[in-house]
C-alpha cells in the first residue's frame, strides 16, 4: 500500500492507496483486486477487502464502497451499509471513527480528503467525466456540511494513468471548452490527438477549491502493470478484465 506524505503523520487517521499486490485473487485479477463488479470470484473479493480493513486498523465489515457510476454525487455514510447492495455515489464523506470509506478505480484517480481538525474525511472516485462534473469540490462541500473547513482539508490523488499513456480525440478536448484547462492537454504523436492529464485537472480544480494542501502522487496505472491494474491497459490488450485497486480512509476510534 501506498501512503500520502501529507495525511501520513496526521494524527487519528488511517489511510492508503492499495496496489493490486498483496491478494488472493488469481490470474488477470491478481491478486489485491477488491472490486466485487469485476467479474472476480466474490467470496476471493471479500477475502482481500479482509486484508485491506485489517491494514487500516478497522473491523472487517466496516470498510464502505458504493455504486460508482463516474457522476459528482456524493453519500454522508454514518453506519454500514451493505457493499454488494451499495448506494448509487462516487464520493464519501464520514465523521464516524472506525468507518473507513474507500473508492475503487484502474486509471481513474482516487482522491482522499481529511481534515483532521474536525474530524471529517471523505474518498472520491474521479475519472475524466466525475472530475469535470465535480465530484472533488461535491465532496468538500459535503465534509463542510459535516463540520470541515476547506482551508483545513487536506487532499490527497492516487495512482491514476499518467498525462504521457492517456490519449485522447479532439472530441474529448470539445468536452472540456470553457475550463480554461490547456495547460492540461499536450499533442500526441498521432495526427489529430492529444495526451490529458487528468491528476493535474484534479489538482488544479482543489487548487481553486482553497483547500490546504494538495498532494499528486503522479504513479500511472497504466505504466505499471506489476503494481497496478489499469482499465485502459486491459482494453489494448484486449483482455476484456481487469481488477479494481481500493484507496480509503478513516479516522481511528
Amino acid at each position: 500500500m501506498i501512503k500520502s506524505q501529507a495525511l501520513e503523520n496526521a494524527e487519528g487517521l488511517e489511510h492508503a492507496f492499495f496496489t493490486r499486490e498483496g491478494g488472493f485473487s488469481q490470474g488477470l485479477y491478481a491478486s489485491l483486486n477488491c472490486g466485487f463488479g469485476s467479474g472476480d470470484d466474490r467470496g476471493v473479493v471479500a477475502r482481500n477487502r479482509s486484508i485491506v480493513s485489517d491494514l487500516l486498523g478497522v473491523e472487517r465489515g466496516c470498510l464502505m464502497t458504493v455504486h460508482q457510476r463516474h457522476s459528482a454525487d456524493v453519500r454522508v455514510v454514518r453506519e454500514v451499509h451493505d457493499v454488494l447492495d451499495a448506494p448509487k455515489a462516487d464520493a464519501m464523506v464520514t465523521d464516524v471513527p472506525g468507518l473507513a470509506i474507500g473508492v475503487l478505480t484502474a486509471d481513474c484517480a482516487p482522491v482522499l480528503f481529511a481534515d483532521v481538525e474536525a474530524g471529517v474525511v471523505g474518498a472520491a472516485h474521479a475519472g475524466w467525466q466525475g472530475a469535470l462534473a465535480g465530484v472533488c469540490e461535491a465532496t468538500i462541500v459535503a465534509m463542510e456540511k459535516l463540520g470541515a473547513a476547506r482551508g483545513h482539508i487536506t487532499a490527497a490523488i492516487g495512482p491514476s494513468i499518467s498525462q504521457g499513456c492517456y490519449e485522447v480525440g479532439p472530441e474529448f478536448r470539445e468536452r472540456f471548452e470553457g475550463e480554461r484547462d490547456g495547460l492540461f492537454f499536450i499533442p500526441s504523436k498521432r495526427a489529430h490527438h492529444l495526451m490529458f492529464d487528468l491528476t493535474g485537472y484534479i489538482a488544479h480544480r482543489l487548487a481553486l477549491c482553497g483547500v490546504s494542501a494538495v498532494d499528486n502522487l503522479r504513479l500511472c496505472t497504466y505504466a505499471n502493470p506489476t503494481r497496478f491494474f489499469s482499465y485502459r491497459r486491459a482494453t489494448h490488450a484486449r483482455e476484456g478484465v481487469y481488477g479494481r485497486h481500493i484507496s480509503a480512509i478513516a479516522l481511528s476510534e
